[in-house]
């Protein structure tokens, strides 16, 4: 009986793993909730596929977000601060088409992947653009982290 109860501790003890996910030191995750009235002029640009909205407002992300329709009923959202250094004064992105740009250091993300589509290969760790939750109900799409 001994040797059950220790092989069975041996068991949850390697199968005990520290959590792997890889947090970008960068940005902190802020916990918020945001709605999109895709009825209201300012959002109605999200009614067409592929065409991004900044949302800027107070409370939304460290810097706000950047939402796009990516399919008939599907939306991505981001954090609009570049996500491969601190928060600063040219920190927060802009559109570029489908794309956002840094203009730090001028490095280019895609908003259908989050990834950074112009990757130095010199060794550093770079960090994809920070993903939020984005649901749609009827017209409101609620953005949230």
């Amino acid at each position: 009986m001994k040797r059950f109860f220790s092989c069975l501790l041996m068991i949850f003890l390697i199968s005990c793993d520290s959590d792997g996910t890889n947090r970008n030191p960068f940005l902190q995750e802020v916990g918020f909730r945001f709605d999109l009235n895709l009825n209201l002029p300012l959002y109605s640009g999200l009614n067409t596929i592929g065409n991004p909205v900044y949302v800027g407002n107070n409370g939304v992300g460290t810097r706000g977000a950047f939402v796009i329709k990516s399919s008939l009923d599907s939306f991505f959202a981001f954090e609009a601060s570049c996500p491969n250094h601190a928060p600063n004064n040219c920190s927060t992105m802009t559109i570029d088409g489908q794309n956002v740009i840094c203009s730090c250091e001028d490095y280019t993300y895609s908003l259908f992947t989050g990834q950074q589509l112009d990757r130095p290969n010199d060794g550093n760790r770079y960090y994809d653009l920070l993903f939020y939750r984005a649901t749609q109900s009827g017209n409101i799409v609620t953005i949230s982290n």
